[in-house]
């Protein structure tokens, strides 16, 4: 009888402790250095044909800057460097998709997904940039827990590539 009882004692402080942790769904369940690292590997996939616009040398020091505060994970002074080189080049979409994808990694979903839509219409709408920003969106509505919303922007991944015309 006593072994009964240990039994039914030990069942029930297992049943009382504490409740196994859930695991987030969707985008949630990534770390935002994950996220952006995909977002980062969606600009890389195609073979786009890149044109790089001249840029003011105050803005590419600025941008270096952003890299080594990113690189040391100081978040606040790479946005910092980032709204400086935005006012000196306004509105370029690549900084603006830049600033999304810190936002991702402050988990402030809805500046990520207004600065990546902000990018995307400011942007060419084609290519490496445009998978970024889909991408982008895509995390961003998963964290707001908004699933058609993230489909949506998987699913315009695949119109930023074009495909060049068979050569004979």
């Amino acid at each position: 009888m006593s072994r009964l009882v240990v039994v039914i004692v030990f069942l029930l402080l297992t049943a009382c402790g504490p409740a196994a942790p859930k695991k987030p769904s969707g985008a949630t369940a990534l770390t935002p250095e994950v996220m952006v690292a995909q977002v980062r590997s969606a600009g890389l996939q195609g073979k786009d044909l890149t044109v790089a616009p001249l840029r003011d040398p105050q803005v590419e020091d600025l941008r270096y800057t952003a890299t080594q505060a990113e690189a040391r994970k100081d978040i606040p002074a790479a946005q910092a460097a980032i709204d400086l080189a935005l006012k000196i080049s306004v509105m370029d979409p690549d900084l603006l998709q830049w600033q999304a994808e810190l936002f991702l990694l402050k988990k402030n979903w809805v500046q990520a997904e207004s600065f990546a839509l902000l990018s995307y219409n400011k942007g060419p709408k084609l290519g490496a940039l445009c998978r970024r920003n889909w991408k982008t969106l895509s995390f961003a509505r998963r964290a707001k827990n908004d699933p058609a919303g993230a489909q949506h922007a998987d699913q315009q991944i695949a119109q930023c590539t074009v495909t060049p015309p068979p050569r004979y």
